[in-house]
């Protein structure tokens, strides 16, 4: 499965998530994306962005080096972690996963996040390691599995409305076709009570969050086909 690896600006990723990406990858920098990704050792395959906060350094780099470009004005309606994500599901790719340390702006953080779910990804497999935690977008209908250590806080979060027919298993306290609304807590901080646990939801969007996903043994989710 070819997978897009999206770069973006803030803090320097985690070093546990650098040890998730895989081998057979797209490499796709959001602007300042680009100077995490080269420290980390990796090439990069695209650059979307305004190129306003990339380094004096990696612009240079980048200027003197054949990496394609995908340069937009810094007027725009999209942020470039938006551009970066649309521009890896039009490559072809079956899932992306975006590699952010946070630490930046929380409007950036939250809109980034937020991202996770833009419907035009839908056909995509989204998740993202944001400094410890691990993130995966869910829209309906769907079915997943969430690995991780028994104990680990798992939460889920309504993105855009509510999200129905969710059913979790495998968790402290579990769901049978439940309706989560995102004005409501109702989904965080559950805990895994089983290695892996079944979640399904019928319809909406949903972000799976493990917080301390690299501070336990850097274990992720795996995911399955629609049921």
């Amino acid at each position: 499965m070819r997978t897009a690896v999206v770069f973006v600006g803030g803090d320097p990723p985690h070093p546990g998530a650098l040890m998730c990406i895989p081998a057979e990858r797209i490499v796709i920098a959001a602007d300042s994306g680009y100077d995490h990704a080269r420290a980390a050792g990796f090439e990069v395959d695209l650059v979307v962005g305004d190129l306003d906060s990339i380094s004096p350094a990696g612009l240079a780099e980048l200027r003197a080096s054949s990496t394609a470009v995908e340069q937009h004005p810094s007027d725009k309606d999209l942020t470039d972690t938006e551009l970066a994500l649309r521009a890896g599901a039009a490559s072809g790719a079956a899932a992306l996963i975006v590699v952010s340390g946070g630490g930046d702006r929380l409007d950036h953080s939250i809109g980034a996040i937020m991202a996770l779910v833009d419907p035009a990804l839908g056909h995509v497999q989204v998740e993202a390691w944001w400094g410890t935690a691990h993130v995966l977008a869910v829209r309906g209908p769907r079915t997943c599995r969430i690995e991780g250590n028994v104990g680990d806080t798992i939460s889920l979060l309504p993105v855009g409305g509510p999200a129905a027919g969710i059913v979790a298993r495998g968790v402290r306290y579990p769901l049978d076709g439940e309706t989560l609304h995102p004005t409501s807590s109702r989904g965080v901080s559950n805990l895994l009570t089983e290695p892996a646990a079944h979640l399904e939801i019928a319809s909406g969007a949903l972000l799976v969050v493990r917080p301390h996903a690299l501070i336990t043994d850097g274990t992720h989710h795996k995911e399955q086909t629609s049921s």
